[in-house]
């Protein structure tokens, strides 16, 4: 690995500096070098860096392939769940599908729901159910089971939730409840009590496949049961893609594997606006039919479909997608897009205080106050922890109780520092590097300090910059359309499989200036400095330059210190505007040229 260390020139105060990692190149006896003209010099590296050498890897992954096992009967307990399931459908028993309020809960209710009512004699015999966050909080609670059962419930179906809740799933069980539990985030101590709990985390599960979203585990319950039940199947099972692209790319699951083909096949669908509730959502985003991305959902559905839980109800977006008229979805939709510009505004203020409230060199950022909002303390966390390269925790403090919500960075697994407090929390779950939890406020002093102590200590020596993984060198005389074209092969690109990252040095500055409401991003004219008025070579052949419009998002600070000449870490993208079409350098960070890279 190469590292490229800081550059001499100064950097403004309010940008935070990466580590470059320049990823080595290629072995001379790298199987992808056979590969010859077959695959672009700089897409076999690529590849490479994703760990793919061999042809069949290679051929499965640029074609969206998927080599493994999709059968969903591999999951654990999917045959106990499946029987429960056709009973309850076959003697009409009331099935509550039990969600989560984030864009993966509600997809996957959303999902289930349809599935399920596809099957039912009587469609009001499958009922969705999302608690509220601020009056319930996330995941299973006691009450809500019980106002379940009363109401005539036999069977309850977790999605997005649950595998942390064994106390809710033996009350369930004591009141004559029955549960199946999906979920997908990381295993507790022991499995609650439930007819079946899928989970692919079990390390008791078959299935090839581990980092299944919320929305992916629905749906392949799902298909198990259309598998199970066909005399009572109604319709292509396609139908629920596009809202399982939506939940998986929304929730950071990893693209790769087979969350990679199911995106890419939702991905299809959703291009093709089969919902009224998609094109509504599309209209107020500003995006077209065609063209939307797995970006598409991460920057524009995604949020808006969150807004919904994090400051209304989630019942809201819900409705949204399952709105079988162009009207009602056109009313849900605008108040999703009111709502995320709501959102925008809260997580703006609200950052601001956190930061006023918080050291930010300490080992873990903490911060609690009643004036944070249960919807936007994640979206703080995720702020700070951003901006600081700390993990992050913000509190809503209540009387009684506080709701923490965490955000983590690679070095330091919250969910594992949280099970090591657990004694202190009245719940709690998520993932490496985003967590939960409710905790009474008499232990807040004393959870503080243990989680510092826990956070100096594995983090103690670390170099605590964020890190760019640069996946080649490539200077900007080789970017043209039919690069662009060979690396959209990439894609779905997402968490843990990027657009890829390349390097360009003495690139030359021909004009920028700040834009962006308040001026905090970069617009920039660059041309490689190297080949500019040349016929200069470089190891991927030769070719005339030419000057790309960039665009540096949150570096405008660079205005006013920007030299003539720089290094920059960037993404080849696509400028669409006012019809016009055009490629786009997407500058990441900014370096002087005199730097030197460090072989380690």
């Amino acid at each position: 690995m190469t590292v490229l260390p800081s550059m001499s020139m100064k950097r403004p105060d309010s940008l935070r500096e990466y580590r470059w990692h320049v990823a080595p190149e290629m072995p001379a006896d790298s199987p992808l070098r056979t590969a010859g003209d077959a695959v672009h010099p700089v897409l076999r590296q690529i590849l490479f860096n994703r760990g793919l050498q061999h042809p069949a890897d290679i051929q499965a992954f640029l074609s969206n392939h998927y080599l493994l096992t999709r059968d969903p009967y591999r999951l654990a307990d999917m045959d106990q769940a499946v029987d429960r399931i056709a009973r309850a459908i076959r003697t009409g028993e009331t099935i509550v599908i039990y969600g989560d309020f984030d864009a993966d809960g509600v997809t996957a209710t959303v999902l289930l729901t349809e599935a399920l009512r596809a099957m039912a004699d009587d469609r009001r015999l499958v009922v969705p159910y999302i608690p509220d966050r601020v009056d319930e909080g996330y995941g299973l609670n006691l009450e809500a089971l019980t106002t379940l059962r009363q109401k005539g419930a036999n069977l309850v179906i977790s999605v997005d939730c649950g595998i942390r809740s064994p106390v809710e799933a033996a009350h369930a069980q004591a009141i004559g409840l029955d549960m199946i539990i999906t979920d997908h985030h990381s295993l507790g101590r022991a499995l609650p009590p439930a007819v079946a709990v899928i989970n692919p985390k079990r390390t008791d599960s078959d299935y090839p496949e581990r980092m299944l979203a919320g929305v992916g585990i629905a749906f392949k319950l799902a298909q198990a049961l259309r598998q199970a039940l066909p005399e009572r199947v109604i319709g292509d099972e396609s139908n629920l893609l596009d809202l399982v692209a939506i939940g998986t790319v929304a929730d950071l699951a990893p693209l790769l594997g087979e969350n990679r083909k199911l995106v890419a096949e939702g991905l299809a669908v959703l291009n093709e606006v089969r919902r009224p509730g998609i094109a509504a959502l599309m209209k107020v985003s500003s995006l077209h039919p065609g063209q939307i991305t797995a970006e598409s959902i991460g920057f524009a559905l995604g949020p808006r479909i969150n807004a919904a839980g994090r400051l209304a109800k989630a019942y809201d977006a819900a409705r949204l997608l399952i709105a079988s008229n162009a009207h009602t979805a056109e009313e849900q939709a605008k108040l999703l897009d009111e709502l995320n510009r709501k959102r925008q505004t809260l997580t703006r203020q609200l950052s601001a205080h956190a930061e006023q409230m918080v050291d930010p060199t300490a080992p873990i950022i903490i911060a609690r106050d009643a004036a944070f909002k249960s919807g936007i303390v994640g979206l703080v966390a995720s702020r700070l922890a951003e901006k600081n390269y700390r993990p992050a925790i913000i509190m809503e403090q209540g009387p009684t109780e506080s709701r923490g919500s965490c955000r983590s960075i690679p070095e330091f697994h919250i969910t594992h520092a949280l099970d090591e407090v657990a004694d202190l929390l009245v719940r709690h779950g998520g993932h490496a590097q985003a967590a939960g939890f409710t905790i009474l406020n008499e232990d807040v002093p004393e959870f503080i300090e243990r989680m510092t102590a826990i956070a100096g200590d594995q983090l103690a020596g670390q170099d605590l910059r964020p890190a760019l993984t640069v996946d080649a060198e490539l200077p900007l005389s080789e970017v043209d359309w039919a690069l662009q074209g060979t690396l959209e092969q990439l894609e779905p690109t997402g968490y843990q499989n990027p657009s890829p990252l390349l390097l360009a040095r003495s690139v030359e500055v021909i004009s920028h200036r700040p834009v962006g409401a308040d001026g905090s991003h970069l617009q920039l004219q660059v041309i490689d400095s190297r080949q500019n008025g040349t016929n200069g070579s470089n190891r991927y052949g030769a070719r005339p330059t030419q000057a790309f419009p960039a665009i540096a998002f949150r570096q405008g600070d660079w205005g006013a210190a920007l030299p003539k000449t720089i290094d920059i870490a960037y993404r080849i993208g696509v400028n669409r505007w006012q019809g016009n079409t055009s490629l786009q350098l997407v500058i990441e960070d900014i370096r002087g040229t005199e730097n030197e890279s460090i072989k380690l």
